[in-house]
């Protein structure tokens, strides 16, 4: 990791980071990460310790991961928004320090908190001396799994920088795409701009007021942006290009976006958890069909699901078997159609719902069900039925008040026109949202 401090090196007078009109410079982090090194031999944060970072986005935050990294410790981030409890994520992985920082995230306080548990594949990277990085997934399939990722591996993705930009990490220090982004603008010297919360007026306020150029942000986010107008009311025109993934992009949505982004690039990215993000390409603004792969990736399709094989993968779950074949491969479950070199995401094998034997995809209802008028958002799942095996069921955030058997006539009628009879909801519910997740992630569930 020390190529990336070395980099750092060269630009002191450039801005790191925004955060809260604190500007903060390059030279500035690499004093910082100085200073966390010595406040860890100070407090008794020994090489190889498993230390729980819990905090959002800051300076000091960023820092203090470096820190961790260069003495070779486990670094276990957890946000005040984690999708999984402390106690829970320690269990899991086990832990001897918690550092915790303030709402601000300048201030940290180190304690001890021995959490016994032992794991062949964090000793391993222990024994080898090298810094390991904790993230959970949200489990919404079970229980959550803890995943193991070797943190110089990660970062070693980025030794060839691209150009510099200015973007706001929108997904959270949590979750792989968070830790990607950052380490993808700061690799090449960009800047990073942080946000109080991830509202749409907070995150469009901060493009306005700092001229962001990037925002990578999920299709469930972009959609209530686009439902609320309040692109409307900043001047967003510094943005150069929005980038979207960890789910289903509805093409009502992204139609919506380039009509009112006509000169910014849009672009589909993808990336687990397991495996890391991979280089992208759309095949235009308007197209859900993407090319994905790049150095260090594979990609093939077997039976209509995407598999990848990547250098970057996780070192493996600390609580489940591991779900790479032998010859490295990952089931992503991602049900795709293929086009030649290009992908069209379907969705998640686990969310197609099955009406007697038929596969409904949940993006394509609602997609649908987006495009008609007084519809904020909606979330398309199915539900036991007694004959049909299953039932599909839309939750539905209206803009105004409307009846409820006014709209789901007029969504059946939208779906009967377009779709196939067993693809249109037979139930519809009301709701007032927000149908997402802390990690602006759609929720499909009753």
């Amino acid at each position: 990791m020390q190529w990336l401090l070395d980099r750092f090196a060269t630009a002191p007078e450039t801005p790191a980071f925004i955060h809260e009109d604190r500007v903060v410079s390059y030279g500035q982090v690499l004093r910082m990460v100085e200073a966390f090194g010595a406040r860890l031999a100070a407090e008794g944060v020994a090489r190889g310790e498993r230390v729980a970072v819990l905090a959002d986005y800051s300076p000091e935050v960023f820092c203090l991961i470096l820190a961790l990294a260069r003495n070779a410790d486990i670094i276990i981030p957890i946000s005040p928004a984690s999708v999984v409890e402390e106690a829970a994520a320690l269990a899991i992985c086990g832990c001897d320090w918690l550092a915790r920082f303030d709402a601000e995230g300048g201030e940290v306080a180190f304690s001890r908190r021995v959490v016994a548990v032992e794991n062949p594949l964090i000793a391993g990277l222990i024994a080898d001396g090298r810094p390991g990085l904790v993230l959970f997934s949200s489990g919404s399939t079970g229980k959550p799994k803890g995943i193991l990722h070797d943190f110089d591996r990660v970062a070693d993705k980025f030794r060839k920088a691209r150009a510099a930009t200015r973007a706001i990490p929108f997904l959270m220090i949590d979750h792989f795409g968070g830790v990607n982004t950052i380490l993808a603008i700061t690799s090449s010297l960009g800047t990073v701009v942080t946000v109080a919360d991830r509202s749409s007026a907070s995150i469009c306020a901060a493009i306005a007021r700092h001229r962001v150029e990037l925002l990578p942000a999920t299709p469930s986010f972009l959609t209530m942006l686009m439902a609320s107008g309040l692109h409307r009311d900043f001047d967003l025109s510094s943005l150069k290009r929005i980038t979207y993934g960890t789910e289903v992009m509805p093409q009502s949505t992204l139609d919506r976006l380039r009509a009112a982004f006509p000169g910014v690039e849009l672009q589909q990215t993808y990336g687990l958890s397991e495996v890391g993000v991979l280089r992208s390409q759309s095949r235009d603004d308007g197209s859900l069909w993407v090319r994905v792969g790049g150095e260090g990736f594979e990609t093939r399709v077997v039976d209509g699901v995407l598999w990848i094989r990547s250098d970057y993968a996780m070192v493996g779950y600390l609580n489940a078997p591991s779900e790479f074949d032998a010859e490295g491969w990952f089931n992503t479950q991602d049900q795709v159609e293929v086009d030649g070199s290009y992908f069209k995401i379907l969705g998640r094998v686990t969310d197609i719902i099955n009406i007697g034997g038929q596969k409904v995809y949940p993006a394509e209802v609602e997609d649908v069900i987006l495009e008609l008028e007084n519809v904020a958002d909606v979330a398309v799942f199915g539900e036991a039925h007694a004959f049909l095996g299953q039932m599909v069921v839309a939750k539905v955030v209206l803009e105004a008040p409307e009846p409820a058997e006014a709209l789901k006539k007029r969504i059946r009628q939208a779906c009967l026109a377009r779709l196939a009879s067993y693809k249109a909801p037979a139930k519809v519910q009301i709701v007032p949202g927000p149908l997402h997740t802390a990690r602006q992630k759609k929720t499909r569930q009753a």
